[in-house]
């Protein structure tokens, strides 16, 4: 079985209960990785290029490079996606929603990456994040959902139901 399927079949019983909450609760996802966004055919950004900055140019989010479109087949399904927090709203002491990139300092330290290698998070439980060099793994639905943040345009869209520390 390959990691884009699920990861644990879905039972008979399964058959009638709806919504991504209720398959999550499940454990049943899609394993992706950052290369899964892109379309097909496409590379992602070398890791040599991550980190050639000129600070005395224009704001990070500037510099991103254009997308060149997002990947369908995941809109709508749980998936499990690791990568790293760039907070940008909190509750008490808790992340409540962030930008999960696939390397550290994205966003912040280096240019944005493209839009379809960023998934803007929402949570309804604040994560106590463990700081920005954190590898986490996020479990929840997936959606294809342009927008725009100070940082970075953003590709997809998740509404967490699980977010842990990278396994």
């Amino acid at each position: 079985m390959d990691r884009r399927h699920f990861m644990i079949g879905l039972g008979a019983g399964l058959g009638s209960v709806t919504g991504a909450s209720a398959l999550a609760n499940t454990n049943a996802f899609v394993d992706l990785g950052w290369k899964d966004l892109l379309p097909r055919g496409q590379t992602s950004i070398p890791p040599s290029l991550r980190n050639l900055i000129d600070h005395d140019q224009a704001p990070m989010a500037s510099q991103q490079p254009q997308s060149t479109g997002v990947r369908s087949e995941w809109n709508e399904q749980v998936v499990r996606l690791p990568g790293f927090v760039v907070p940008l709203d909190y509750s008490g002491s808790g992340v409540t929603a962030f930008i999960l990139v696939p390397f550290v300092g994205a966003c912040i330290h280096v240019p944005p990456p493209p839009a379809n290698q960023l998934v803007f998070v929402t949570t309804q439980t604040p994560y106590q994040s463990g700081g920005l060099y954190e590898p986490v793994d996020v479990i929840g639905e997936l959606r294809i959902g342009t927008m725009n943040t100070q940082l970075a345009e953003i590709a997809y869209t998740m509404t967490a139901d699980s977010i842990k520390p990278y396994r």
